[in-house]
């Protein structure tokens, strides 16, 4: 048994089942990136110091500095489980029965496992402890900007609040070397901008709406209404986060390359602690550049509409007073009381995180496996992907299960990345430009330091160039 995909399966049903149990541990999709790179990143210690012993040497550096060397012959699985059922506890203590059963059920046999059970343990307390300062999700003392532009709450949810406005500039970083930025969105009115607007305003409109749209817009057809959904994991009952989403992504193709566990061991580690600084600094240039969602900027398009409005009695063609996205997916949410309204999340829109944390996660591993170039790779040849968002079990905000959708893509995980940035705008929760700038054919233009894709890459170039090492790079100043 693999004990790195074993415990990376673990943490994944421990992410799923934290948006379905009601404990509201590691909530949003910045907690979770967070848990899953500690997690990770103490079993990769775990496992690289026991590997590393004079006995059976193998060249894993390590990502902490200093550790102690383990006692000869210690066991690398007991080490990995005890560093993971210790992680996954802390972060989620209503759920340590569950990791108690599966590290009954890891099947732990051999000598040492007293020793590797014992550095294991010491990495978790070392990596915790590494992370106890790391802020809340909480909005407690932060104000909204009533300015044209700025993010506001979704206004088919006006109590939503704002997820972890705090977070991303008081975070200390996982593995990068550099707290790197972006450049500031399409300036609100310009031929970008309002080609953006249109964009989303005809591709993530509500389905019951398409009949208000205007001459020369095309609404979303029924494939891109599947791939604005099946991207989702937008905090869903029995789904989670995206994180999530991408880890079930890397697993497909660990396997399929037949990854030996010293492999498995460093692209996980590699893989997580990418989005662990995805949700730090995406989250940094969001409450930065402060910009508002389609639900809003659609709505608000005239200047006389919203808080800040002046005087005008003739509206811009490009303004909907009454336009509402399909919106991100309340998956798995209805009760025989209520039908769960879908929704734009609670944080400003530029840059997306769906896109960063996708790019940051999908594109180291294109490089762990030695693909550089930014086009397509052939790393998911003849595999296919189930989102749980379509997995034949999944019930629409209607209470509708929705029909299992196998889907291949032959450019393989650059494909993904483009085609994950993109599913926001079928959703009606994104403009174009939060994921990447488009070129005069609405191709992805990276040349351009703008968007969540462009920003995932820097985040997986650095770290994967930098061997992933502690990073020094502390809360923004």
């Amino acid at each position: 048994m693999d004990p790195i995909l074993y415990w990376n399966k673990v943490a994944l049903e421990a992410n799923r089942i934290s948006f379905t149990n009601g404990k509201n541990e590691q909530p949003g999709p910045t907690l979770s990136s967070r848990a899953l790179a500690i997690v990770h990143l103490a079993m990769y210690d775990a496992y690289a110091g026991v590997r590393g012993n004079p006995i059976t040497p193998v060249n894993l550096s390590p990502y902490l500095p200093g550790l102690p060397n383990p006692q000869p012959h210690a066991s690398a699985e007991a080490a990995v489980a005890a560093a993971a059922h210790a992680t996954l506890s802390s972060l989620y203590p209503s759920q340590k029965s569950f990791f108690d059963l599966k590290h009954s059920q890891a099947g732990l046999k051999g000598e040492g496992l007293k020793e590797g059970h014992e550095f294991g343990l010491l990495v978790a307390h070392k990596i915790l402890e590494k992370r106890q300062e790391d802020p809340s999700a909480s909005d407690d003392g932060y104000a909204a900007s009533i300015a044209r532009g700025a993010h506001r709450p979704d206004p088919d949810h006006p109590a939503q609040g704002f997820n972890a406005p705090f977070y991303g500039a008081k975070s200390r970083c996982f593995a990068v070397t550099s707290r790197h930025e972006l450049d500031a969105p399409p300036q609100l009115g310009s031929d970008e901008y309002l080609n953006a607007l249109r964009q989303v305003r005809a591709k993530g409109i509500a389905p019951e709406l398409m009949g208000t749209l205007p001459a020369g817009l095309s609404p979303r057809t029924a494939n891109e209404t599947l791939i604005g959904i099946y991207w989702g994991y937008d905090g869903a009952v029995d789904l989670g986060t995206p994180p999530r989403l991408y880890n079930q992504i890397v697993r497909a193709v660990a396997i399929a390359q037949n990854n030996c566990v010293d492999k498995n061991a460093r692209l996980f580690a590699l893989v997580n602690a990418a989005m662990g600084d995805a949700g730090i600094l995406a989250w940094d240039q969001k409450y930065i550049y402060d910009l508002w969602r389609p639900v809003v900027g659609i709505r608000e398009d005239d200047p006389s509409l919203g808080p800040a409005g002046i005087g005008n009695n003739c509206l811009s063609d490009d303004s909907d007073s009454s336009w509402l996205p399909l919106g991100a997916p309340s998956t798995n949410s209805k009760t025989k009381e209520e039908m769960k309204k879908n929704f734009t999340p609670p944080f400003p829109a530029y840059p997306s995180g769906h896109a960063t944390f996708g790019a940051a996660a999908l594109h180291i591993t294109r490089l762990f496996y030695g693909v550089t170039d930014l086009c397509n790779d052939n790393l998911f040849d003849c595999l296919t992907f189930v989102s749980d968002e379509f997995n034949g079990i999944s019930q629409d905000n209607k209470g509708t299960v929705r029909p299992k959708h196998t889907r291949s893509f032959p450019g393989g995980l650059w494909e993904m990345i483009v085609e994950n940035g993109l599913s926001r705008v079928f959703l009606g929760v994104h403009w174009v430009f939060d994921a990447f700038a488009v070129d005069s054919s609405d191709r992805p233009d990276l040349s351009r330091n703008i968007g969540g894709v462009p920003l995932g890459i820097t985040i997986a170039e650095d770290i994967f160039n930098n061997e992933m090492n502690l990073s020094t790079v502390g809360p923004r100043s």
